[in-house]
């Protein structure tokens, strides 16, 4: 498994998604606190070198649960958060003013007890606000360094390079799985361009792609969402998937993908 590089820093081919950690509090369903601390701590032991989370992940209750699992962090841990989403209510609504994102990264590097924040992330480009304005807040955090490198999620091809001519871009997080390949351009221009590609949701395998998957998990002795992992770590050097859990069962399975290659055979079908 190839590493990814971001920035200026090298990580394992597979991260972790903290979101599942905090549920969807403070709205309710949120995990038992110790068990989640254990899951924050087991998948970084287990290898996960890049951990994702958010400001709006439980209202910056998801970044203090990774700071209290994980701070202070090891040369080998980058931690990735993201801004740009308010939860008014359980909606999600994106907020990209320039001094809104300016304050976020600030909130987030003292919720995260960073002195800098590895990777900051824009979690929605905001449709009232322009383009241009955004990338000058991230290129402003970059510059003061607040943070260390940017990234977008859920960017097109032309919003990433409009983006990049005003601030450079370490990564990309899309929506991309063996179920959803609906950005593929988007991946085969990051490939292009050698920009790291973090899917969400990795593991979804929808009711169309089951009876594709399920053999073939049946034949190599794995679960659908191991197949769907692996087909994700095969199928790209700069896709970086961050599967997220709140269960140390389903992270033991999950890392347990990187040990699964799909033959032949098996890609063929998934193509």
């Amino acid at each position: 498994m190839p590493d990814v590089k971001i920035g200026d820093r090298t990580v394992a081919q597979l991260g972790f998604g903290a979101m599942r950690l905090t549920g969807a509090a403070p709205f309710g369903d949120a995990p038992d606190r110790d068990t989640a601390i254990a899951v924050a701590r087991a998948a970084v032991e287990g290898g996960c070198q890049l951990v994702d989370t958010a400001d709006a992940y439980a209202l910056g209750l998801n970044e203090e649960l990774v700071a209290e699992a994980l701070s202070p962090y090891g040369d080998d841990v980058l931690i990735a958060t993201k801004a740009g989403q308010a939860r008014p209510g359980t909606r999600w609504v994106p907020l990209g003013r320039p001094d809104y994102l300016i304050q976020q990264a600030h909130v987030s590097r003292l919720r995260l007890k960073l002195d800098v924040i590895p990777l900051f992330q824009l979690h929605r480009v905001d449709p009232t606000v322009p383009l241009a304005d955004q990338a000058g807040a991230l290129k402003d955090l970059l510059d003061d360094g607040v943070v260390a490198a940017v990234g977008l999620s859920q960017v097109s091809v032309a919003q990433l390079e409009e983006f990049r001519s005003i601030v450079p871009i370490a990564s990309v997080q899309n929506k991309y799985s063996i179920s959803d390949r609906s950005d593929d351009a988007v991946l085969e221009h990051c490939e292009r361009e050698g920009i790291p590609f973090l899917p969400w949701r990795p593991l979804e395998v929808s009711d169309a792609v089951a009876a594709t998957v399920q053999p073939i998990a049946d034949r190599l002795g794995a679960t659908p969402s191991q197949v769907a992992l692996a087909w994700l770590l095969q199928r790209s050097p700069v896709l970086l998937p961050i599967p997220g859990t709140a269960s140390l069962e389903h992270l033991a399975q999950n890392l347990a993908a990187r040990d699964l290659t799909l033959d032949d055979e098996a890609l063929a079908a998934l193509g």
